[in-house]
């Protein structure tokens, strides 16, 4: 988050030097936008570490800070443009900007226990008592005994996971999330960023264009928190995704039954309903996610459907401002916009419908096939790195290593130490 606070700073700082409309691409474009993203994924992480029972209240906490900041930099921008010119607006956002560097400052790891040595095989006794006592209690004496190894705990007792995760693509729920936000932003920001020029065009002084966005931001500051508390009741929290859909569908039809606003008033309407429904869709998305994935997985899943959004983004508001451009007719962008994001909503519900059918079709005690938990996956993945050999896996019929016929069963019970059943030996 520090750097990325730099980068976004920077590119803003270099954009008011700018002579070319490239330069611009590369600088408040490319630069800021990589610092920016720098700063939004390790935040959500962040969220997800520090709490589970309240998370979506806090996810929708959090989400609260963008409609402040989108309610104010309408008439900001339009502010700092009339009195220090497009280049000082921009050198003043690159110092506004450094605070994110700040909000990293101030982020810490979740407080937990410190990281301690902890045996693979709790029942599994020293292989040479004599050995031991010669050796006292040191780590390293242990360490080096066969069948005894210590294994240091990463903070907070999380097991050590790799960088990025691609496996998490071949889980449905993932891929229904992942389809549902491509879906999903290729129409939802296209009414807000072509709002002020469909008011402008509709005969609506400049000023009063500008604060059509501040009214969604208003809203969406109430809507957010709110959607989050909503989210995290005990009967709703287990239907997350069909909150979600419905705010997405929501949205939709929103867009659908405000294509033709003309008026001020109209368009005022329109940014009420439109800042509810965006702000549902801020607070859940995050949340839906991570209920899907489960906490392990989802600093891997977040960068990939962030990466399918900025797609998705990439795709949709441009073609709507081509066809602006084209057929001089604002009204059809907020068909297409409002369909897809409905279609969205309509997909997320069906498939999720679907998938939960399969789930609870299920025997007990099975798991279907891309279905397991992230703990439950990291717990295999320890147990299966800290299984001794000869050792049996809890609940299994048949030994790891079946013992030759003719070892001694004096033996075998010397391997199995105090407490451990000799047959499984």
């Amino acid at each position: 988050m520090l750097v990325g606070g730099l980068l976004a700073s920077a590119g803003m700082v270099l954009a008011s030097f700018a002579t070319r409309l490239l330069e611009l691409y590369l600088t408040a474009g490319v630069l800021t936008g990589l610092g920016l993203a720098l700063n939004f994924q390790p935040s959500l992480i962040m969220l997800g570490l520090y709490f589970e029972r309240r998370r979506p209240l806090a996810n929708g906490l959090a989400a609260a800070g963008s409609p402040v900041f989108l309610s104010a930099l309408s008439p900001l921008g339009q502010q700092l443009l009339e009195h220090f010119g497009w280049r000082g607006g921009f050198l003043l956002l690159g110092g506004l900007l450094l605070h994110c560097c700040a909000c990293g400052a101030v982020m810490r790891p979740p407080p937990g226990p410190g990281p301690r040595p902890r045996r693979d095989s709790a029942d599994d006794p020293p292989a040479d008592a004599d050995a031991e006592a010669g050796a006292g209690a040191g780590a390293g004496a242990d360490a080096e005994r066969p069948g005894l190894r210590l294994r240091e705990a990463p903070p907070g007792g999380r097991p050590r996971r790799r960088l990025l995760d691609v496996a998490v693509c071949a889980d449905r729920a993932f891929a229904v999330y992942a389809l549902t936000k491509f879906l999903m932003a290729l129409g939802l920001f296209v009414p807000a960023i072509l709002l002020v020029n469909y008011a402008k065009d509709a005969g609506v002084p400049d000023a009063d264009a500008a604060f059509l966005l501040s009214v969604v931001g208003f809203v969406d500051i109430v809507a957010r928190p709110a959607c989050g508390a909503l989210a995290g009741l005990a009967r709703l929290r287990p239907h997350v995704a069909y909150l979600f859909s419905l705010a997405l569908v929501a949205n939709g039809l929103t867009d659908l039954s405000s294509a033709r606003a003309r008026s001020y008033g109209a368009l005022v309407a329109f940014c009420v309903a439109f800042g509810l429904s965006y702000g549902m869709v801020g607070a859940l998305q995050f949340e839906v996610l991570m209920a899907a994935v489960g906490s392990l997985r989802f600093p891997s899943a977040l960068g990939l459907v962030l990466l399918v959004e900025a797609v998705a983004v990439l795709i949709g508001p441009p073609s709507a401002g081509r066809l602006v451009d084209a057929l001089k007719n604002y009204e059809i962008i907020f068909y297409l916009a409002g369909s897809e994001v409905a279609l969205a909503g309509i997909f997320m519900a069906v498939a999720t419908k679907c998938c939960l059918r399969r789930s609870r079709d299920t025997p007990p005690g099975q798991v279907a096939e891309g279905g397991a938990s992230d703990t439950e996956d990291a717990e295999a993945e320890v147990d299966s790195e800290a299984l001794p050999t000869g050792a049996e896996e809890p609940g299994s019929r048949e030994p790891l290593e079946v013992p030759s016929p003719g070892a001694r069963p004096a033996e075998a019970e010397v391997e199995a130490g105090p407490g451990r059943d000799t047959k499984s030996v």
